[in-house]
């Protein structure tokens, strides 16, 4: 029979797997972890871009450096996002897709865009609140009265499109529908497609909706991106508000989908057409994106792509060249 004193080394030893084994599960990106302003640009009236540092442990944001990322940020529960006096009573979360390549080293960049007040919303007026270091704001977006620089944060698990986490090396011609923020996950695809030499995607072409030409986020760096890889990207604008004659006008159209994106392939694999932006806007280009049960958490269930209807199915596309991002 071992002795308590032969037992110690094992003890010890226990305590050490313990602690490396609990080091190793807080240093996975799903896990609920601090990341720290860095940089806050505002680059609209109500949109900043973000830029937070990772944690020390962790060189990129996700497990694959070439994998599309998203990430569910919680905004506390007892926040005065607005400064009513009025705290939040729960703990929210929204997920956003960061605008920067994910095997960007040690920082990732967010795209946010803050909304009126609003019964469950505040996440997007807490990001823009927030201050590196706390410094002194010049928003007109209100900041609460403990202004935050950092925020808890977990990456999500990649998104499967059509069977597959993956963009790179599958399709020839990529379409790109974004609608206001919507522009976030579909410009970091661009780029993952555009930076990695060895994929076969030849083309990529995105239809960018807004409101108004002032609503149009990020409009140089898309603009960048098209000088950059002539041929290879290009941009089509278009406002539901005309006040361009160089821009398309109106929501959208079949004709629109027609002159702004590479034409159907009759489901050989070759075309894929991304979709992203607030519910009624997919819902008018591809039909609405449906829910799973809720989870034995209570937490929302996965949602389900539902079939190909609207704009996109009218111009002749499968359900196999679309997803709704």
């Amino acid at each position: 029979m071992l002795s308590c004193t032969s037992r110690r080394p094992f003890t010890k030893l226990y305590s050490v797997i313990a602690s490396v084994a609990m080091s190793v599960a807080a240093a996975l990106p799903e896990s609920p972890q601090t990341y720290t302003l860095l940089k806050k640009t505002k680059i609209s009236p109500d949109s900043c871009l973000l830029r937070f540092a990772l944690p020390e442990h962790r060189r990129y944001l996700g497990s694959d450096p070439m994998l599309p990322t998203c990430i569910k940020v919680r905004l506390p529960a007892g926040t005065d996002v607005y400064n009513t006096g009025e705290p939040t009573g729960e703990n929210a979360e929204k997920s956003y897709s960061p605008i920067s390549h994910p095997s960007n080293e040690d920082y990732f960049d967010l795209l946010v865009k803050s909304y009126p007040r609003c019964a469950g919303g505040g996440l997007g007026a807490y990001l823009c609140s927030l201050q590196v270091n706390g410094a002194c704001s010049s928003s007109d977006v209100p900041s609460p009265e403990n202004v935050a620089s950092e925020i808890i944060a977990s990456v999500k698990k990649p998104r499967i499109m059509h069977g597959n986490p993956s963009v790179l090396g599958r399709w020839k011609h990529v379409g790109l529908v974004a609608g206001g923020t919507g522009i976030a996950p579909l410009y970091q695809i661009a780029k993952i497609l555009l930076e990695d030499t060895t994929t076969k995607t030849t083309d990529i072409r995105l239809l960018f909706i807004n409101r108004h030409h002032k609503d149009i986020l990020m409009k140089d760096e898309l603009d960048r991106l098209a000088e950059d890889h002539p041929g290879r990207f290009q941009v089509t604008y278009s406002l539901t508000s005309p006040e361009n004659n160089h821009m398309e006008a109106g929501r959208g159209t079949v004709e629109m989908a027609q002159r702004a994106l590479p034409p159907p392939s009759d489901g050989d694999g070759s075309t894929m057409i991304l979709i992203c932006g607030k519910d009624g806007f997919v819902e008018t280009w591809a039909g609405s994106v449906g829910r799973a049960p809720p989870k034995p958490d209570g937490s929302k269930g996965p949602k389900i792509q539902g079939p190909l209807l609207g704009l996109l199915k009218d111009a002749g596309y499968l359900s196999s060249e679309v997803f709704k991002y």
